[in-house]
């Protein structure tokens, strides 16, 4: 498996910030780590293992970063505006600084004329991330699998509410979303999948209200429920997408 290792300044963060790539050629997937992960994640967890047969056929090149949960949602005891204006800059870091290094990347190596989409995908707090960015974004993430996410503001922020971490929570912005909003069209036009298992130390409130908002607004996004054998730990991950890689990844 090819592998690029990358650390670059980041203007959005104003620090450097590290990435990993793994694979030479196909779809461009971003890869969240769980909460307060790191870029070698990926790989030190096993999950690399798990995408082999798809990063090493060329189907897929996955970009592995790191999180700033530290500064943000995990810092309970912080000023809960500055770490949600933190979290923006890492939003912008990944929007205006990631996705356009993936698409020319994967431009270059696949020969393609026009900038692709990206799959963004994640575990846990991490699949927070990704489903937040795949509902805010759908003009550059063109794909999702969030495994065992949260998507209430509330995990990090309990009752504090502003603009920025309304804009953060999709329990609490997609219900607002009009019903002839252009991104409805973009859901529907593209695969996603958002999977809770119902065992231990899975949370699964959240997904059913989100479930609802979607189904309530017209958008065709795969819920999945996984029963109460199924635990909020990498063994369940990994058997999740194997399950649902070859859906996300079909042309059909």
């Amino acid at each position: 498996m090819e592998t690029q290792y990358f650390k670059d300044y980041s203007p959005a963060l104003g620090r450097d910030m590290e990435c990993k790539i793994y694979g030479h050629a196909g779809r461009p997937v971003l890869f969240i780590p769980c909460q307060d992960g790191r870029f070698f994640d990926f790989e030190n967890f096993k999950m690399a293992d798990v995408w082999a047969p798809w990063i090493e056929s060329g189907q897929v090149m996955v970009c592995a970063i790191d999180t700033i949960d530290k500064e943000t949602w995990s810092d309970k005891n912080g000023d809960p505006r500055q770490r949600i204006c933190r979290h923006e800059q890492w939003i912008n870091y990944i929007t205006n600084e990631i996705v356009p290094f993936m698409q020319d990347m994967a431009c270059e190596r696949n020969g393609w004329p026009e900038k692709p989409g990206v799959l963004v995908f994640g575990c846990s707090l991490g699949a927070t991330h990704a489903a937040n960015l795949y509902l805010r974004r759908p003009d550059l993430f063109d794909g999702l699998l969030a495994l065992s996410g949260i998507y209430s503001s509330e995990y990090g922020f309990g009752s504090y509410m502003d603009d920025l971490v309304y804009m953060n929570s999709p329990i609490h912005y997609m219900p607002n979303l009009p019903e002839d909003h252009p991104y409805i069209e973009m859901y529907n036009r593209q695969k996603a999948v958002i999977c809770v298992g119902l065992g231990a130390w899975e949370m699964p409130e959240s997904t059913r209200a989100l479930d609802w908002t979607l189904k309530n607004k017209g958008i065709n996004i795969w819920v999945d429920y996984w029963g109460y054998d199924c635990c909020h730990d990498w063994d369940w991950w990994y058997k999740q997408v194997v399950h649902f890689l070859p859906y996300l990844l079909s042309l059909d």
